[in-house]
């Protein structure tokens, strides 16, 4: 695709024309980059959000979109490095405190993947470093839910829904200490690294470093 150009005439150069690239790439449907810039495309009526749709995992790269720092600041954390945590002799003596043998694989075990990986399991979920490598890591939806529905609520029609129907209609769930998913899911009993009296700090653990959470860091690079 190119932009056609006019010089100004004058009498010794003749006026031609000449045209300058304009660099588009398609980066997901109702999204385009234009020279480095994204355009959100009108929202077409066939391409309605379907709210009776089971949410699906779509993974970081489309949630940092919107979300550019909180990307950032994530991938400096250990969640970001979740997956490495699996394969042979890494943390050894954190793995023999906690009764595992730290020269074994755990990269395709079962018990491991569900709280190292994200969405393991479930639809657009993890399902190996061969299929679905994207996946890998304790990414954004572990703790936010599958954001199929809601990030099509951003990326179509930002601006038009409130938080709450970002948790009504799409789903969205925003960790709390009366709503741990960290324990429901990861820090519990079941984990080997636990231990006996483990006690998980919601609130220690926050602010220890997951992501940035003030909502003016949310990053939205788009024409509306």
């Amino acid at each position: 695709m190119a932009a056609t150009l006019q010089k100004t005439p004058n009498s010794q150069h003749p006026a031609k024309e000449t045209t300058a690239p304009v660099v588009v790439a398609e980066t997901r449907a109702g999204i385009t980059a234009v020279d480095g810039q994204f355009v959100l495309e009108p929202l077409k009526e066939k391409e309605e959000i379907r709210f009776d749709a089971r949410p699906k995992y779509v993974g970081i790269e489309n949630c940092k979109l919107c979300h550019l720092p909180h990307f950032e600041s994530w991938a400096e954390t250990k969640m970001s490095k979740a997956f490495e945590l699996l394969k042979p002799g890494i943390r050894a003596e954190a793995k023999r405190k906690a009764g595992l043998d730290p020269q074994q694989d755990f990269t395709k075990d079962p018990q491991c993947l569900r709280c190292h990986v994200t969405g393991y399991g479930k639809p657009g979920g993890f399902v190996s470093m061969e299929q679905t490598p994207d996946m890998a890591n304790v990414q954004c939806e572990m703790c936010h839910g599958p954001g199929s529905i809601y990030s099509e609520m951003m990326l179509k029609k930002q601006g038009t829904y409130t938080l709450e129907e970002y948790r009504t209609k799409g789903g969205l769930t925003m960790p709390s200490p009366k709503n741990n998913v960290c324990t429901d899911q990861c820090h519990n009993p079941e984990s080997p690294f636990t231990g006996s009296g483990y006690q998980f700090d919601f609130e220690d653990r926050k602010a220890m470093g997951t992501h940035k959470h003030d909502l003016n860091y949310i990053y939205l690079p788009f024409h509306l």
